[in-house]
C-alpha cells in the first residue's frame, strides 16, 4: 500500500503552496533545494513544511488537494493554525538523532491538579 501525502508549504510572508505526493521527504527536500529554480515555491521562497495529512487512497488525497486549493486563505490558515500555531517547520528535525529516554529526565506531578 502506497501512502499519499497532502502538505502545505509557506515563506516567512506566509504565502502557501498546497501539494500532493507519495514521497514527502523527497518532494519536501526539492523544495527546499529548489530543484525547479523558476518553480512558484522558488520564486516566493517557500519552504516551511506548516501542515500535512496521509491518505492510504491517492484518490482521496487528491480530491483533498483540490478541496483546500478551493477554501479562502483565511480557511487554509485556521487548518494550519489548529495543527501547528507557531508555523513550526515540521521537517525541520527529520534525519537528527533522537536523544534516547532516560528516566531521570522525566519530572514528577505534585499532583493531578496541576494538570
Amino acid at each position: 500500500m502506497e501512502l499519499s501525502y497532502v502538505y502545505i508549504l509557506a515563506s516567512g510572508f506566509k504565502h502557501l503552496y498546497i501539494g500532493i505526493t507519495t514521497e514527502l521527504e523527497q518532494r519536501i527536500q526539492q523544495h527546499k533545494n529548489e530543484s525547479d529554480p523558476d518553480s512558484f515555491t522558488a520564486r516566493y521562497n517557500i519552504k516551511d513544511l506548516v501542515y500535512f495529512e496521509r491518505y492510504s487512497d491517492i484518490h482521496t488525497a487528491i480530491a483533498r488537494e483540490k478541496q483546500i486549493k478551493r477554501w479562502s486563505r483565511v480557511k487554509k490558515i485556521r487548518l494550519i493554525v489548529a495543527q501547528n500555531p507557531t508555523w513550526r517547520d515540521l521537517s525541520e528535525d527529520w534525519h537528527k538523532p533522537i536523544e534516547p529516554f532516560a528516566e531521570k529526565n522525566l519530572t514528577r506531578l505534585k499532583s493531578f491538579h496541576s494538570i
